[in-house]
């Protein structure tokens, strides 16, 4: 349905994509999901195959893929597994502060590390501070030429597997969002630990884990921008990821609807498929009706970042928003269709639902994209 809007090259990369997550990723995924593991392994032929660095600009020895290249690549591997990818790509998200305030020096740095196959992870989020993310309490103080950094942040995704470290803290608690900034710190740090990882319902295959940092000393060129810039810095860099970053969703419903597709034409009631039912036809066109909606709205954030360089607040909240709430729906449906089976381990449907949850939740709840888009509406 797609191919039309899509280039030759675009298509291969689809096609590269689909085949390397049905031949690599596919077979590890029930397991995994059992377990709650990321599955290393796999990441290292991810890596070896030159995807974790496409985001990577050319200058530093990437591909420079486009955001909709990495938008329809991303899409054929949460169609598999979103767990998988949403922790792949993080480093992607790590370097978006440094992009937004850093110097060629630190993005330098961090690049030649993503191109040796290193992960990195947005510190965000902490037990008093998650919508409200000037509460927080992380701390940093000044020390001659270094600052110490001592608290603790929470449901980090890749927190375990990340080498490098996008910290938000504050100097000044008493300042509230003025006083807090933004700092890059390397895993292998004294005082550098990992806490529990989170026991999580749905997105097994991705790691969720608190970071915790002891007294950590770092010197001041691993600042990011400038003293009190760091929640500007944060919500900069949400607005660059929320929109784009649904290619998780997408690709969950995407799978929800072939399941439910493929379940109602074998499943046989009353003398006939059951997709021969208008009720049934009904729900599974509603499902078709909205994944094909959301698809144009991740598109077009790709295309606008692509084609003016420009970042758009309330459009990627709105595609945060509608695209999560879409593929909830849509899973929940796919669970409906297949009935008693859709609630077993069975089928993969309600694997399906439990990873379409954490979408409404991360990366700003959508009852905070609602308010964002609100007071966009009321300037």
């Amino acid at each position: 349905m797609q191919d039309f809007i899509l280039t030759d090259e675009q298509q291969d990369l689809v096609a590269f994509a689909k085949d390397f997550a049905e031949k690599e990723l596919k077979p590890v995924v029930a397991e995994c999901d059992r377990k709650g593991e990321f599955p290393m392994e796999v990441y290292k032929k991810f890596y070896e195959a030159g995807f974790s660095t496409m985001f990577v600009p050319e200058k530093y020895g990437g591909t420079g893929a486009s955001s909709m290249d990495l938008v329809l690549i991303n899409e054929q591997f949460a169609k598999v597994d979103a767990g998988f990818i949403v922790s792949a790509t993080t480093a992607e998200f790590g370097v978006t502060p440094l992009r937004i305030a850093g110097t060629e020096e630190q993005v330098a740095y961090y690049m030649d590390r993503v191109m040796q196959g290193q992960l990195g992870a947005f510190c965000l989020t902490e037990p008093g501070a998650g919508s409200d993310a000037a509460a927080t309490r992380t701390t940093a103080v000044r020390d001659g030429d270094d600052y110490i950094i001592d608290g603790r942040k929470c449901f980090i995704t890749s927190g375990g597997i990340a080498d490098m470290y996008t910290v938000f803290a504050t100097l000044d608690r008493s300042k509230g969002a003025k006083g807090i900034t933004c700092f890059l710190v390397e895993r292998e740090r004294e005082g550098v630990s990992v806490g529990k990882d989170e026991d999580k319902m749905g997105l097994r295959l991705s790691n969720t884990a608190d970071v915790v940092f002891d007294n950590v000393r770092i010197p001041a060129k691993n600042r990011i921008g400038a003293e009190g810039e760091g929640f500007k810095i944060a919500m900069k860099s949400l607005d660059r990821s929320r929109g784009v970053n649904s290619y998780g969703c997408l690709g969950i419903a995407e799978h929800a609807i072939e399941e439910a597709v493929a379940y109602a034409k074998q499943r046989v009631t009353f003398g006939h498929p059951i997709i021969k039912n208008q009720g049934l036809q009904w729900m599974l066109a509603d499902m078709q009706i909205q994944c094909t909606a959301a698809r144009s709205l991740l598109y077009r954030c790709a295309e606008m970042i692509d084609k003016t360089g420009k970042y758009d607040t309330e459009l990627g909240s709105i595609t945060k928003t509608f695209v999560s709430d879409m593929c909830m729906k849509v899973t929940t449906d796919a669970v409906q269709i297949l009935g008693g089976y859709g609630y077993s381990r069975e089928y993969p449907v309600e694997k399906l639902m439990r990873d379409a949850k954490i979408f409404q939740i991360f990366e700003g709840t959508n009852q905070i994209q609602r308010m964002v888009i609100g007071g966009q509406m009321s300037r």
